[in-house]
């Protein structure tokens, strides 16, 4: 691992769960912790974790104690666990925060990072997912729609406002940490933190005279209202984003738009519909609209890309994920970059991989001083599960 990561020598325990907890590990991992995953002897996960790069696993039967205290010992040797449990879960395994952090606990310096789906009220202890989360934080309400709202993937709640608020809670902590050498509980639910995310368009919402958000149908700047701020349809079924919301940026975008389709021996000469100082009166908006989706429509998407190609014009196409990998490589690298702790990524660092539960049972037993025949009888026992290569050799 590389020692000049700014998170080398933090021990991270990350309790296995689905999207928010793993990402949270994976960012911690990414930039240089030693992160370890609590996995279950035997898993019925829906969804195999995929970000999983960087670190280790053990499989440990927590509904035995002998599973619990290796937990426990893990735990007190951590820096930080991320628990993705529901409320109590920790608690009634004793392993809740006041044994580690109460007066007299067994690792004061632990950050104990809680990653839940409700704030504190009757919802808490409900189940829930991303959708949930959003509707619920007021801004599923906010995205444009047709005869429903859409969302975005599980990105926002579970990602944005769970997993990355967790690590800048996590992180908070640990510069909180050097000056008072205790940790404490992060808090983090992932509707208080879509909130927090969205606190622009929220608060702007609220206003006397908001220009975008507003309930009912997509009628402001960035919710798909203005014509100049939308996805377009072109003449192969590919698509172009506009959002030349500036005048400057319109003029640009406009000049070049009615300028291809006038070149066109093709295509009908279609003047502009509306004179560029009038591009925010909405009054106009739906002729502008039909303009430009006609306009669109008679050129390919490449076309279109050649045509804005290194302008001001705020267009560009809209990739699938497989033009995107080619563009920008295969897997998500690490961000943000830093100039001087520099994380040197290759391709090969960058692939899809799964790690699989257990896959260093036996290596982290042994950093626990725990002996051969030790770890043979929690085998044995099903306290543990350990590699394929372990049970042979014993």
């Amino acid at each position: 691992m590389n020692s000049a990561l700014p998170l080398h020598g933090l021990k991270v325990i990350e309790l296995a769960g689905l999207a928010p907890g793993p990402f949270a590990g994976l960012i911690l991992a990414d930039f240089g912790a030693d992160v370890v995953r609590i996995d279950r002897t035997s898993s019925n996960a829906v969804v195999k974790d995929i970000l999983c790069r960087g670190k280790r696993s053990i499989a440990l039967n927590l509904k035995k104690e002998t599973g619990r205290s290796i937990l426990k010992r893990l735990i007190s040797a951590a820096d930080i666990l991320i628990d993705p449990f529901r409320p109590g879960v920790l608690e009634n395994l004793s392993l809740g925060p006041d044994v580690f952090l109460a007066s007299g606990g067994i690792n004061p310096r632990l950050i104990f990072a809680r990653l839940v789906g409700f704030p504190p009220g009757p919802s808490r202890d409900m189940a829930g997912h991303d959708l949930n989360y959003l509707a619920d934080s007021g801004v599923l309400s906010m995205f444009p729609r047709g005869d429903k709202p859409s969302f975005p993937l599980n990105i926002l709640a579970d990602f944005a406002g769970g997993g990355m608020l967790c690590v800048m809670g996590i992180l908070l902590a640990v510069i909180e940490r050097q000056k008072s050498g205790l940790g404490q509980v992060v808090e983090c639910n992932m509707v208080s933190g879509t909130r927090y995310l969205s606190s622009f368009p929220l608060i702007l919402s609220l206003a006397e005279n908001p220009t975008f958000g507003e309930p009912g149908a997509s009628k402001g700047l960035l919710d798909g209202g203005a014509p100049f701020y939308e996805v377009y349809r072109c003449s192969d079924g590919g698509y172009m984003s506009v959002a030349c919301l500036e005048p400057q940026f319109f003029k640009v975008f406009m000049d070049r738009f009615s300028g291809a389709l006038k070149l066109a021996r093709n295509v009908e000469i279609m003047e502009a519909p509306i004179p560029l100082h009038l591009q925010n009166d909405r009054s106009r908006w739906p002729e502008l609209r039909r303009y430009l989706e006609k306009g669109f429509l008679s050129k390919t998407r490449d076309e279109w890309t050649t045509i804005f190609e290194g302008s001001d014009a705020c267009v560009m196409p809209m990739r699938t994920p497989a033009e995107a990998a080619t563009a920008h490589g295969p897997v998500p690298a690490p961000h943000p970059r830093l100039s001087r702790t520099k994380l040197e990524v290759g391709s090969s660092d960058l692939s899809i991989d799964i790690l699989e539960p257990g896959a260093h049972t036996d290596q982290i037993l042994r950093e626990l001083d725990i002996t051969d025949r030790e770890r043979a009888q929690l085998v044995a026992d099903g306290v543990v599960t350990a590699p394929k290569q372990l049970r042979s050799r014993l």
